[in-house]
């Protein structure tokens, strides 16, 4: 078991849940305060996706970004900044017999650099990276994120002094990190995120994760984390298995059966299970020296 455990709230995610709860940030300045309330509660890490302020759809637009992380870094409040660098790799094909052309409603390809434009511009501690191609729930959207793709954005946030948070949603793209480090690619400690539970990757049961924990690469720091009911129960098998924990309105809308959460909740109910197995919270000047970040202005 991890007995010095540290919280990374996803506060909103890309998922069309704006219209699912009232809690679910969608402007700038309600994702920033999302951010700085889940720190108050006790995150050390706040995940941010960015959302079109009219539509409540996700979106990829630098001055959101922009204006998230201005708000944060003016605010009283500590928090690791880690941005998600997943926009832009969304296709969409036809239905059934005819699957090209795409369908432009929901694709989003974009090279390299732009997928990382707001990273190289407001310079987070952390940024993620989704190490491979997957189907991604129902329908015929796809997550693509090819070789080559992958090791243009990880070069690139070498070069930035950004930490990549490695996200893992299957055994395969462990096997893709193993290659990066080797190539050279990332730098120590290397930084996983295992995301269970998520169709059509990992299932989240006992056995699955923990045969993705003993494959991990030496030395590395790890998050696990798991969607919908099975998040907070999650905050206990991340810890026992060594890890860290991981919740927030991306993964899942619910305190309790019936009762809507807030992102400051669910940390509050996450940290309430880590410290009553026995272990610590950490706090984001403790995590920065741990995972060796850069914090910039």
């Amino acid at each position: 078991m991890n007995r010095d455990v540290f919280i990374t709230c996803a506060v909103t995610g890309g998922g069309d849940t704006a219209g699912k709860s009232p809690h679910v940030p969608v402007t700038p300045e309600q994702i920033a305060e999302a951010s700085i309330a889940a720190a108050r509660a006790g995150a050390a890490v706040a995940h941010i996706h960015v959302r079109d302020p009219e539509t409540g759809q996700a979106a990829r637009r630098l001055e959101l970004y922009e204006e998230v992380v201005a708000r944060i870094r003016a605010s009283d409040v500590d928090v690791i900044i880690n941005l998600t660098a997943g926009m832009g790799g969304d296709v969409v094909f036809g239905s059934g017999e005819t699957p090209l052309p795409l369908d432009p409603a929901g694709t989003d390809m974009v090279g390299p650099t732009e997928r990382l434009e707001h990273v190289a511009k407001l310079r987070p501690e952390i940024c993620t990276l989704d190490c491979g191609t997957m189907n991604f729930a129902l329908g015929d959207y796809v997550m693509t994120n090819t070789p080559s793709t992958l090791r243009a954005m990880a070069r690139q946030v070498q070069a930035l002094g950004v930490r990549p948070e490695l996200e893992v949603f299957d055994a395969g793209h462990l096997v893709f990190v193993k290659e990066l480090q080797r190539e050279g690619l990332l730098d120590d400690p290397l930084l996983i995120q295992l995301c269970m539970g998520i169709p059509y990757g990992a299932p989240n049961d006992p056995l699955t994760l923990m045969s993705l924990v003993h494959n991990l690469p030496a030395g590395a720091q790890f998050s696990a984390f798991s969607i919908g009911r099975d998040q907070l129960p999650y905050a206990a098998m991340a810890a026992l298995a060594g890890g860290n924990v991981r919740v927030g309105l991306e993964d899942n809308l619910w305190l309790d059966k019936g009762v809507k959460a807030t992102n400051a909740q669910l940390v509050e109910r996450a940290r309430g299970v880590v410290e009553g197995m026995g272990a610590r919270v950490m706090g984001p000047a403790e995590v920065r020296e741990k995972l060796k970040l850069v914090k910039h202005d």
